[in-house]
């Protein structure tokens, strides 16, 4: 070793997080059930875009194609910072079981296609990921598309976290 540094290696890993902080999310759902909103309103809460764009700008959907249309087309990805707080597991007296401290994550966050023509580009990105988010309209409920989509998942070995969303329409309609 000749005692020079390789300042380029080390800036990387400086910037990159270690992978056990890292994740890797998918949203998937049938059309119109508020993927993009949902994912306008995880960039928001980075402070990305403003509270009042979350849900209108459609961030991730970066194509004019998409823009015009108001679909989704591409799976797009964004890197999105959030502090994990580990559960406290159990307490024995004044002792917590588990003293894990918060830790800072990077969650990549994939917004895919609902429309069934563009499934190549879910099932891309729940080849490359480590969970997905199956977001489901409180009004609409389960579509065909969506039991598509949760079979998929459980045959690349995930386990969606549900979010019901529009539960607003339930006492608007």
């Amino acid at each position: 070793h000749d005692g020079t540094v390789d300042y380029h290696t080390n800036k990387a890993e400086a910037m990159l997080p270690h992978p056990e902080s890292t994740r890797l999310v998918t949203i998937i759902a049938h059309v119109d059930h508020g993927k993009t909103t949902l994912a306008d309103n995880l960039v928001e809460s980075n402070g990305i875009i403003s509270e009042r764009l979350a849900g209108t700008l459609r961030y991730l959907d970066s194509d004019a194609e998409e823009q015009r249309r108001g679909i989704t087309m591409r799976a797009s990805a964004i890197g999105l910072r959030h502090l994990y707080n580990p559960p406290k597991l159990a307490q024995k007296g004044n002792q917590v079981s588990n003293p894990s401290e918060p830790r800072q994550m990077v969650v990549h966050l994939i917004d895919s296609p609902g429309h069934v023509d563009f499934s190549a580009e879910v099932t891309s990105s729940l080849l490359l990921c480590d969970s997905a988010i199956l977001v489901v309209d409180a009004v609409e409920g389960l579509c065909a598309r969506t039991h598509s989509l949760v079979r998929e998942a459980y045959m690349h070995q995930l386990v969606p976290v549900l979010v019901i969303n529009k539960v607003d329409r339930l006492c608007t309609e």
